[in-house]
């Protein structure tokens, strides 16, 4: 796992998203390596607690596709302990920008912040947005973990980054990020999630590979996509 210097990133990009089926994820495999390399983690499996109100606020909103949504969530690579870092990330999207706040903490601090007992970070800015965040709906609880085994590229001298994620699955229970990687599978077998994610304009190359492989832009969110999984289990 990667040590953090800075425990506080500040991000603003574009994000597009593809679902890809088994063939797709081979051929997009084999054409984007003659641009982009592989991170030095290879395959990581990340889990991601998604923090709402107990009514589902965030995610109802969000599904309505408002030109401004905001979702928290709380990340760890592979399964966490109390010492382990974990990543509380606050992310916005504002009519296609999303705007990410990043702060390295453990699941103690993280449960005390949410507790109202303290602050998640030593002051300044991300501190009084993640804090204000919170503070403005009032009641934020573990709501859903999604979890998923990603495959990360990245563009040498370039912003350009590439995502894929295998097996993406999801649960309601068990909502505790040092449990297990299990979970119900959010899509079917084989099938991948990429996600490209740029601060400028998506280079031609990139376009020619989608558009030869017959791979379309697709609005998805894993915490959308288990909600709504969630919802039809209980008709």
């Amino acid at each position: 796992m990667a040590v953090v210097n800075n425990p506080v990133v500040v991000m603003k990009r574009y994000e597009m998203k593809y679902i890809l089926t088994p063939e797709q994820t081979q051929y997009f495999k084999e054409s984007v390596l003659d641009h982009m390399k592989i991170d030095q983690f290879g395959l990581t499996s990340i889990a991601s607690l998604y923090y709402d109100t107990p009514d589902y606020r965030l995610i109802r909103t969000s599904l309505e596709k408002p030109p401004f949504k905001e979702k928290i969530r709380l990340r760890s690579y592979g399964l966490a302990t109390d010492s382990s870092p974990v990543f509380l990330e606050l992310k916005r999207k504002a009519y296609g920008i999303v705007y990410k706040r990043r702060v390295s903490s453990t699941i103690p601090l993280v449960k005390k912040f949410f507790d109202c007992e303290g602050d998640i970070c030593a002051g300044g800015q991300i501190n009084r947005e993640i804090t204000t965040f919170r503070d403005y709906y009032q009641t934020l609880v573990p709501a859903c973990l999604v979890i998923y085994d990603r495959i990360a590229y990245f563009q040498p001298d370039g912003d350009l980054r590439l995502t894929i994620d295998h097996n993406p699955r999801y649960r309601y229970d068990s909502l505790d990020l040092k449990t297990s990687m299990d979970g119900i599978p959010l899509l079917g077998e084989g099938c991948t999630i990429l996600e490209v994610k740029v601060q400028q304009a998506v280079p031609l190359w990139l376009s020619a590979i989608l558009t030869k492989g017959h791979i379309y832009k697709n609005s998805f969110s894993k915490y959308g996509e288990a909600y709504r999984q969630q919802l039809r289990s209980r008709c």
